[in-house]
């Protein structure tokens, strides 16, 4: 079977889990066709994403004129698909988060993209996120593409889904699949009740490469590590008011932020502010190799999000036998159990994520392993990479 998938960006510092799809689709003797819209000169700190990237075609390389030949060509040979499609990409463009004419660029887009799924024979395309990227592979198959499918991850899609038109997404496709039953629950709220089988759960997955070879222990040394992008929604400005009453009450402690993003600077000066410059580490961005060195080298992950899908990152410290600090958001206790593999809090609540790095930090060091072994069982069982991938091989053989 010949499968399309196509990203807004990629490869991606934080798109490994596409990556691990990908990989694991053709090692069950599924050919894939990668198509980006950008991600062709991007800085990558994996040898894996630079692989990625050889495999993959890039609709805006060429910059958007070179979307004019494509949408002329399509025009030329298919005008009643074209102007059906053109009529769906203005509806798309009412009330929506963008204006009519980035949808017009979408459509565009659709014609290159239309083009190389023919040429390469594909017998199904799928996206992940259920902005931009879907409604591309959804006019796409409105130009006479092959069905479509795609990942609804969140929060974004949950967010603001009547401006993404989820529902017109979901009536088109074959497909949807959520990550968690928490994101299929948000899914059933915006679509008819008629296309509720449509949506299915098929979580992101770990190959056994990632979490292989022997435990390593928890390390004596009182450090977490906070995994993801320097933004609102990841909650590292709690995180850092946390630490201050942390460093306030003298509990000895390390907190690395493992990422880089667009609020750097601002929590640069709170780090500074509290004077935490000696208890605080921003690695910038790193590789995922790097990634698991980091939770290796902490005795726990801490990830006070405000809003989520259900996070990767949580996944990857599970498995690498590491207990989890975290917050009752979206599909996250689906995987986290308080008191097993880690602690809940509420999401906002400082006080609460203070008591729990503290507990945490005082946990012995037997305690905190017992944690870890409980996390890196319950994640195997619900996240590897080869069960979910067949789950979504059926989807698309059904679907195709």
């Amino acid at each position: 079977m010949r499968i399309a998938y196509f990203i807004n960006q990629y490869p991606k510092v934080s798109h490994s889990f596409i990556r691990r799809e990908i990989l694991a689709l053709e090692r069950q003797g599924i050919e894939v066709q990668r198509i980006a819209l950008r991600g062709w000169d991007g800085e990558l700190q994996d040898n894996d994403d630079i692989a990625e990237r050889s495999k993959t075609r890039y609709v805006l390389e060429d910059g958007v004129k070179g979307l004019l030949k494509p949408l002329l060509e399509v025009l030329r040979a298919q005008p009643r698909r074209f102007f059906s499609a053109l009529w769906l990409a203005l509806r798309m463009g009412r009330r929506a988060d963008r204006s009519w004419p980035y949808h017009l660029i979408y459509l565009a887009e659709a014609c290159r993209v239309v083009q190389w799924l023919q040429a390469f024979g594909a017998e199904h395309v799928h996206a992940h996120f259920g902005t931009n990227s879907t409604e591309v592979v959804m006019l796409a198959n409105a130009l006479g593409g092959p069905p479509y499918s795609f990942t609804v991850h969140g929060p974004e899609e949950f967010d603001k889904p009547q401006f993404l038109h989820i529902d017109e997404k979901v009536r088109r496709a074959a497909f949807v699949a959520a990550v968690s039953s928490y994101g299929r629950s948000q899914l059933y709220r915006w679509v008819a009740h008629a296309h509720w089988n449509k949506v299915k759960v098929v979580h992101c997955g770990l190959e056994a490469a990632f979490h292989a070879g022997p435990p390593v222990p928890v390390p004596a040394v009182p450090r977490l590590v906070c995994v993801g992008r320097l933004c609102e929604q990841k909650g590292q400005l709690l995180l850092l008011e946390a630490a201050q009453k942390l460093a306030a009450q003298g509990t000895a402690f390390e907190l690395v932020l493992a990422g880089d993003g667009e609020m750097r600077a601002e929590i640069e000066t709170l780090i500074a502010r509290h004077g935490l410059q000696g208890q605080v580490r921003i690695t910038g961005w790193i590789s995922s190799g790097q990634v698991r060195e980091e939770l290796l080298a902490a005795r726990a992950l801490v990830l006070p999000s405000f809003a989520e899908g259900l996070p990767v990152v949580i996944m990857e410290a599970m498995a690498l036998r590491r207990p989890v600090l975290t917050t009752y958001v979206a599909g996250i206790p689906e995987l986290v159990r308080p008191g097993e593999n880690g602690w809940l809090f509420p999401a906002g609540a400082v006080q609460e994520l203070a008591a729990a790095m503290a507990d945490c930090l005082g946990q012995p060091d037997e305690v905190l392993q017992r944690m870890g072994d409980a996390a890196h069982q319950r994640v195997l069982e619900r996240h590897d990479i080869d069960t979910e991938v067949a789950k979504l091989a059926s989807y698309f053989t059904a679907g195709a």
